[in-house]
């Protein structure tokens, strides 16, 4: 067996895509102004002492410089009745959140209603990662459902079924 050594952007894209994730919505409303990206990169089980979570953004990004001013940052990991979210709040123009059922803690972390799991975050560090920043996200407080999570595998959404107990 021989690897293929191209590692140009494009490649880069379609050799990750092969791995699946969960999809989160990280957001909190700022002023009044709900704010919100989505990553794909989040990982849960960083850390259990402190709780720490962990997902990566590019530095590109427009949105993160403002979302980073958050006391706290609402994650959800979003399910199968979430379908469109993703697609809504990544959405370079209009109103990311119309028609999105949220609800916002008081400390102002916004959360994705009818997501899988749903974590009221702080960031607890930011550290430089090529053309991303990975940032780590200590965890507050916690909520699950009984909903599907929606993965993301070979660049589109799926369902991944929850097996039922015997």
């Amino acid at each position: 067996m021989s690897l293929n050594l191209e590692l140009d952007p494009l490649t880069l894209r379609k050799v990750f895509a092969q791995h699946p994730s969960g999809v989160a919505a990280l957001c909190a409303e700022l002023d009044g102004v709900k704010t919100g990206i989505v990553a794909s990169s989040f990982t849960v089980g960083v850390s259990l002492e402190p709780a720490l979570v962990m997902f990566a953004v590019q530095k590109s990004s427009n949105t993160w410089p403002k979302l980073r001013e958050a006391g706290r940052i609402g994650v959800s990991v979003l399910s199968e009745r979430n379908d469109g979210v993703c697609a809504q709040i990544a959405s370079k123009n209009g109103d990311r959140f119309r028609g999105i059922d949220t609800y916002s803690s008081d400390q102002g972390a916004l959360f994705v209603n009818e997501s899988t799991l749903w974590l009221e975050t702080s960031i607890y560090n930011e550290v430089e990662a090529g053309d991303h920043w990975v940032v780590l996200m200590e965890v507050h407080g916690h909520r699950t459902s009984e909903h599907s999570p929606q993965i993301f595998h070979d660049s589109r959404f799926h369902s991944l079924p929850i097996p039922e107990l015997v």
